[in-house]
């Protein structure tokens, strides 16, 4: 199976020791948007469309799990008619996604507080859900409406709640991961964040313990296949000693 493009297949042919499971901040839309003189909903909108286009390669490439952060618990700060934008392009992304994700064999699920959101666009994750039980493919995780300190916050309550309904008080790593949004998914052994900025972000803060990390300064839009590549090779090239010698 040949890993990468031919276009790129040169620069990358070496790669060998692909990640599992690739997690990735879209940062940069604005700024994209704002360097064309474009409104903000058009770096969304270019945001979203290479989304699918970055989830179609890592399925390509035989990636098992692809993470993204479309819009954290803080992101409600934003004004109303950017907010308002994004939920409108993630309601049309979703209506595309249920016609065509079983024919592509990709899964879809949502990470995060959906409780909030509007009926419409709970009633399409709900879709989505169903749909993707009866696929075994290659699963893209949307992170909507999500916190990592929330989501660890919300998982200890949900411990709590059970050992005092009876459950039995054996805590330890492993079965507290049960209680994440993530429940069943492999950690991520890469994340990528694009724009420059250096930081997590409240990002995947549990699952991430153990991730390599490659911050880039390319704005999300144009975090083409060929950066993909790029990403790749450096982790390719990571020792990974998870806290023991070689």
């Amino acid at each position: 199976m040949k890993l990468f493009s031919k276009k790129h297949q040169r620069a990358t042919r070496q790669v060998e020791n692909l990640p599992r499971h690739v997690a990735i901040i879209l940062d940069g839309n604005g700024r994209w948007a704002k360097r064309r003189a474009l409104p903000r909903s058009a770096g969304h909108k270019a945001g979203a469309e290479n989304f699918r286009n970055i989830a179609t390669y890592c399925k390509e490439l035989g990636i098992e799990y692809l993470t993204v952060y479309a819009f954290s618990t803080e992101n409600w700060k934003r004004p109303k008619d950017e907010v308002s934008t994004i939920m409108q392009l993630l309601e049309k992304y979703l209506h595309e996604s249920i016609e065509t994700m079983a024919r592509e064999n990709i899964r879809l699920r949502f990470l995060g507080d959906t409780s909030v959101l509007s009926p419409e666009l709970r009633a399409l994750i709900e879709k989505t859900n169903a749909i993707s039980e009866g696929i075994d493919g290659f699963q893209a995780n949307i992170c909507l409406n999500y916190g990592g300190r929330d989501e660890i916050v919300r998982a200890a309550r949900a411990y709590a709640e059970d050992v005092q309904n009876g459950a039995e008080n054996t805590l330890t790593e492993e079965t507290f991961s049960r209680y994440l949004y993530s429940d069943g998914i492999p950690d991520p052994e890469l994340m990528i964040r694009t724009s420059g900025e250096q930081r997590l972000s409240n990002f995947l803060l549990w699952q991430c313990a153990y991730a390599e990390f490659y911050f880039t300064d390319v704005l999300w839009p144009d975090f083409d296949r060929k950066e993909s590549d790029r990403a790749l090779e450096v982790y390719s090239r990571r020792d990974r000693r998870f806290g023991g010698v070689k």
